[in-house]
């Protein structure tokens, strides 16, 4: 059994993805030579979240984005009893001299961050990659992979769980850590 304590409600939750889109705002301006990437799956919605909070605050609704799938990269492909389904893929342009954003729910070990990074390449050269984050569980980390926006940090162990409620999914949003019993 799993017990739920709930780390991030649904006030903090706006609150992180407002500043987190101000903070890209900042960075980027006007976001010419800026696109925003989604790591599918979980990455998206957070992805889809902050281009609608950035269009609202800048009135700009030109900025290019899309979404990655990383299954192919993965290095545990082909390592599990159940396969990986492959999913849609949103990417029709190219990053080519671009600097690009990639987007994440949760760093964990790092390991997807890196299948997102090879399997980006196949769309161009990129001038710069930084990466956002929902949750940074920092104490995890198998590769040498920081984030550079960082909606909260959480310290957990390797048996508990972070998980991103959407609401357009799960009818709130909430981050919530479970911990095995």
């Amino acid at each position: 059994m799993e017990k739920e304590k709930q780390i991030v409600n649904s006030k903090q939750f706006s609150i992180m993805i407002e500043r987190l889109a101000c903070q890209l705002i900042e960075n980027h301006v006007n976001f010419e030579e800026t696109v925003l990437v989604g790591i599918q799956p979980r990455g998206v919605n957070f992805s889809k979240r902050i281009l609608q909070k950035i269009n609202k605050l800048t009135y700009n609704t030109e900025i290019q984005s899309g979404s990655l799938d990383i299954t192919f990269f993965r290095d545990d492909f082909g390592r599990r009893d159940v396969p990986i389904e492959a999913q849609e893929l949103n990417m029709n342009f190219s990053v080519e001299g671009k600097r690009v954003v990639l987007i994440d729910d949760v760093l964990f070990t790092g390991r997807s961050v890196r299948s997102a990074m090879d399997a980006l390449m196949n769309f161009g050269r990129p001038k710069e990659v930084e990466l956002m984050v929902l949750i940074d569980r920092r104490l995890s980390r198998h590769l040498p992979i920081e984030p550079n926006y960082v909606g909260k940090t959480v310290d957990s162990i390797s048996s508990e769980k972070v998980v991103v409620k959407w609401k357009d999914i799960d009818k709130e949003d909430k981050i919530i850590l479970l911990k095995s019993e």
